[in-house]
């Protein structure tokens, strides 16, 4: 067989050669704006030209500090094509994470959109190696900035090359992008793509009985573009010419309803609770979502009632699916089998509640301190993944040798495994709750809870307590019709009905916000230490 590479260039290639009349719709600040992929192309070159320009070598590292629009789209080919590593860093970092991420990736430009400005101007004094700016702005002139030497995009690219030849002698085990976790504890882990990871993942997320990505498709990543590759439909999307939506800053549910309805969207993704907010505003408003052929849900488990309201009254199927930083990401999908085809409503959404199948490509198992755990739906272990697209080490992190052994990346997510081979999460090991030696998935009561009519959010986390050792107290956020009308009792007796007595949290407090991460999940580590306090001066 041929032993060609397998590199992104080849992407960005086809889509020039076959689909230059395909459309990328993005929402920037000033609005709406429309580009064919033939335009989106030359706008690409000229990008890597003006980097090449501006010092860019192979192996540097390009810093991306932006929201889901085109010019990121730009980015995510303009410089891993041309041999350097393109760093999408997180947003929503603290500022001692972000100055810690940019060091330690040791990022040489920054390419920064206009809100954001603030956010870098704040730190660049802690910036070690950052030695030029560049603004993501529409506007003729640029805003007014401490940020020093720093450059328009919009005018760099007016002056540069739009034929500009990309490296066809890239290695596909070469860098093309990296990706920090979201540091629930400690400093962000760097985590590094090469070119032939995203190749294989982008592969893998077309297949039928995964994401089914295609050129028929429309596809809106409403998940980040700094959130593990967006789950890696931008790279997809290009390499099998789809159109893209992207929703810009400052996205709302109201703007995603829109997008939507107007772009005919076939396809998105995105964390439990921007469907939440999805679902709150389709109650409210006008909005036509037929179009959505699936809606992918990932970074945590969803309540059922969300996945029934989606799957039953507006006929969209939803898919769950699971994945890390470190699993570029997708690594398994609760796509049906075709023995279900005769199956009731509420089998599919059993099913659809699982995390699922592991995608072809990969190899996983489930762990315990008795080895491999039956598929018995119930045993419980520590769930281990290896593949082509998952990453074997930390970027220059000590932490590397807790994770990667043997062969496999030890994720920390604890799982039962059902006679079907489809996977559940019960839970993070450092959120699991034990209780009298018996342990108590914090998962499983938060779906529940939010299962309840009268329920937004609920986040579950254990307390100490000097007979039991641990457990469980619910934090809850009700609807904004249900304020005051639902009580601690009621919620309890609808879990009784559902867990063994022992299960049930000792207390249900009622909050109007449920901290979280960076990217959206409930950020039980800041809940834990409020609670700690309060329950060990109780």
């Amino acid at each position: 067989m041929m032993n060609t590479q397998l590199t992104l260039t080849s992407f960005i290639q086809r889509a020039e050669k076959y689909f230059p009349q395909k459309q990328i719709i993005s929402r920037t600040l000033s609005g709406i704006h429309r580009f064919t992929y033939g335009q989106y192309v030359k706008r690409t070159k000229r990008l890597a030209s003006a980097l090449t320009s501006l010092g860019m070598e192979k192996g540097m590292k390009i810093g991306t500090f932006a929201w889901n629009h085109h010019r990121h789209l730009e980015a995510y080919f303009a410089v891993p094509c041309s041999g350097a590593v393109l760093h999408m860093i997180n947003i929503r970092l603290s500022p001692e994470h972000l100055t810690y991420v940019i060091n330690h990736a040791e990022d040489k430009i920054l390419l920064i959109d206009e809100d954001l400005i603030p956010l870098i101007e704040n730190i660049q004094d802690k910036l070690a190696t950052v030695e030029k700016y560049i603004i993501m702005t529409d506007k003729q002139e640029l805003p007014e900035t401490s940020l020093s030497p720093v450059y328009s995009y919009e005018d760099l690219l007016q002056k540069s090359d739009e034929n500009h030849p990309f490296d066809e002698h890239l290695d596909e085990n070469a860098p093309a992008g990296m990706c920090y976790t979201s540091a629930t504890t400690g400093n962000p882990k760097g985590v590094v793509y090469s070119h032939r990871g995203i190749y294989l993942h982008s592969m893998s997320i077309g297949l039928v009985d995964t994401l089914g990505i295609s050129e028929r498709d429309t596809c809106m990543p409403v998940v980040p573009m700094f959130h593990a590759n967006a789950w890696g439909m931008p790279f997809a999307a290009v390499w099998f010419g789809a159109n893209q939506v992207f929703p810009g800053p400052g996205m709302t549910p109201a703007i995603i309803a829109e997008l939507i309805t107007q772009e005919k969207v076939t396809f998105t993704a995105g964390v439990p609770t921007i469907w939440l907010g999805l679902l709150k505003e389709l109650e409210k408003g006008d909005y036509d979502i037929s179009s959505l052929r699936a809606l992918i849900c990932g970074g945590a488990a969803a309540p059922k009632s969300v996945i029934r309201a989606f799957e039953n009254k507006y006929h969209v199927p939803f898919i769950h699916g699971y994945g890390m930083t470190e699993t570029s990401p997708v690594a398994t999908l609760s796509t049906l089998k075709s023995g279900m085809v005769d199956a009731s409503k509420e089998e599919i959404i059993e099913v659809r509640a699982k995390q699922g199948l592991v995608v072809p490509g990969l190899d996983i198992k489930i762990v315990n301190e008795n080895g491999e755990v039956p598929w018995d739906g119930k045993t419980m272990g520590e769930l281990l993944i290896r593949g082509p697209w998952v990453a074997d080490e930390y970027y220059k992190d000590d932490r590397s040798a807790d994770a990667f052994k043997d062969g496999w990346l030890y994720t920390g997510d604890i799982a039962v495994m059902d006679m079907e081979g489809c996977i559940k999460i019960m839970d993070r090991t450092k959120d699991l709750i034990k209780s009298g030696g018996e342990w108590i998935s914090s998962v499983d009561l938060e779906n529940a809870l939010m299962s309840h009519e009268a329920v937004f959010e609920a986040a579950v986390v254990a307390v100490p307590h000097e007979k039991w050792q641990e457990r469980p107290v619910a934090c809850v956020v009700l609807k904004d019709d249900y304020h005051g009308k639902v009580s601690k009792d009621e919620l309890l007796e609808y879990l009784s009905r559902q867990f063994a007595k022992w299960w049930l949290p000792d207390d249900v407090l009622f909050m109007e916000e449920i901290p979280k991460t960076s990217v959206g999940k409930f950020l039980k580590r800041a809940l834990r230490d409020q609670l700690k306090e309060q329950y060990s001066n109780n």
